[in-house]
């Protein structure tokens, strides 16, 4: 991002709608894990995230949630919270790995195919974002982080969390921006948080406590 351009926030607003395939056993799952377009992988593995203020012991993945309550599978349920989201870059990568896990579960000699009652199908759902400006605009680090305390949940959301992984971006908005100021150092202990370990407003104390370290002057 070139060191010479404000940081524009922006927000969101989402349509959800059933993308009309839905999962009565893990198999089924599995395959349709494997072919529903990847706005469908985001929305079952942030919605909860976005929707709610979560404590981190929260489930945050339905699949993980519905391997549990739907089919009886306490060990798989585990295996899909334990997924580090954090650590994927991207949609297609995000997917390989719930397939992985999925696929190694199924592969144990005692597995056996259980079905979900009938009320209580996984039914895929998918989104669209639409993203629009907020007209709220820095030119200044210090500014930067005025404006930040300000943002709502959905901007703080877009720029963290999906603009990184649903657009592919190698970093948060925060970071990048940040990074072309040349404020490398703080960039980088942002772009460390880890967004799944808390709710969006300890998200963004986190990162208005770095902005104050960073400005605090050395005694």
């Amino acid at each position: 991002m070139p060191n010479d351009q404000p940081f524009h926030f922006h927000t969101e607003r989402r349509l959800v709608e059933l993308a009309g395939r839905q999962a009565a056993n893990l198999q089924e799952l599995r395959d349709l894990v494997a072919e529903v377009p990847g706005s469908s992988i985001f929305y079952h593995t942030h919605h909860l995230f976005l929707s709610h203020n979560l404590s981190r012991h929260v489930v945050y993945n339905q699949f993980a949630i519905w391997a549990h309550e739907a089919i009886q599978e306490p060990a798989l349920s585990e295996k899909l919270a334990a997924i580090e989201i954090y650590a994927f870059t991207s949609i297609r990568q995000l997917r390989e790995e719930l397939l992985r896990v999925i696929d190694e579960h199924m592969s144990a000699p005692n597995f056996e195919l259980r079905q979900a009652p009938r009320d209580n199908l996984f039914h895929f759902c998918q989104s669209k974002s639409f993203i629009f400006p907020t007209g709220v605009t820095a030119w200044t680090v210090p500014e930067f982080f005025e404006h930040l305390r300000h943002i709502s949940r959905l901007s703080l959301y877009f720029h963290f969390l999906e603009a990184r992984l649903r657009l592919e971006r190698k970093t948060n908005d925060f970071s990048a921006w940040l990074e072309g100021r040349g404020e490398t150092q703080l960039a980088r202990a942002i772009d460390a948080l880890d967004p799944y370990s808390m709710d969006l407003e300890g998200l963004k104390s986190k990162i208005l406590a770095l902005g104050a370290q960073h400005e605090r002057p050395v005694a």
